[in-house]
């Protein structure tokens, strides 16, 4: 009896163990992030672009965003729209050979967008906030990256700056804008950003309501195993000693 009633506290521990591993693993991993959405556009073309900032500290509020544009992949129109209660403003550099849009040739590119919070307007725990960006024309590249810096009030600093890598997910990873090829005169046109961005917020969604599910799921079975486990221990209570 007594072997009986430590294999079933034992197997209660390990559900137990394995309930909460899959409880706060997978809220580990659903750590936010800053993106840029939506994740794809077309080159050649103009897109809006909106990068999205979670504030991930619990005791401090964003207050300022720097988002700094790729030297690779220099655009000849950038333009912000104003998000109340923070100002923004560029910083541009020389580009060689020139940008050439609607005929012009343009030898500066902004090179930096950077956001303020002005009075109560920061990111708060628990809250985000979008900063909408217009952009064209996109560059014949196949990707954008942003390197992003996320400044809180208490002074501390998320560098979002680590550029993708085939088969590994990045520790900081940088916003990416995947640009694909335009098509062909006559065809159809691409998708709209507007079209491309709801699949990324459903796919988000999609993957925290999996991840929250599972997690429900292996706390249950947790919870199931410490009740047989008392169940078993109670029994063993009540049953009398066999006799040598």
């Amino acid at each position: 009896m007594t072997r009986f009633r430590r294999t079933a506290t034992a197997a209660a521990a390990l559900a137990f163990t394995a309930a909460a591993t899959v409880v706060f693993g997978f809220a580990g991993s659903a750590s936010a992030h800053v993106t840029v959405n939506p994740k794809e556009a077309a080159q050649g073309g103009y897109a809006r672009v909106a990068f999205r900032v979670p504030n991930e500290s619990d005791t401090a509020s964003t207050t300022k965003l720097e988002v700094v544009l790729p030297e690779n992949a220099p655009v000849g129109s950038v333009s912000t729209m104003p998000v109340p209660g923070w100002t923004v403003t560029t910083e541009k550099r020389k580009v060689d050979p020139p940008i050439e849009v609607h005929g012009s040739q343009l030898t500066e590119a902004v090179s930096k967008i950077t956001w303020t919070a002005s009075g109560d307007a920061a990111v708060k725990p628990g809250q985000f906030q979008e900063f909408p960006v217009s952009l064209g024309p996109l560059p014949q590249v196949d990707s954008m990256v942003f390197k992003t810096l996320q400044t809180y009030s208490d002074g501390n600093i998320s560098r979002w700056i680590d550029e993708p890598a085939p088969g590994t997910e990045p520790e900081h990873p940088a916003p990416v804008l995947t640009l694909a090829a335009a098509a062909p005169e006559g065809s159809a046109a691409p998708a709209s950003a507007a079209a491309v961005a709801a699949p990324d917020d459903d796919d988000d969604e999609d993957g925290n309501g999996l991840a929250v599910g599972l997690g429900v799921a292996g706390l249950v079975a947790g919870l199931a195993g410490l009740v047989l486990g008392g169940l078993a221990f109670a029994r063993t209570r009540r049953e009398p000693v066999a006799k040598a």
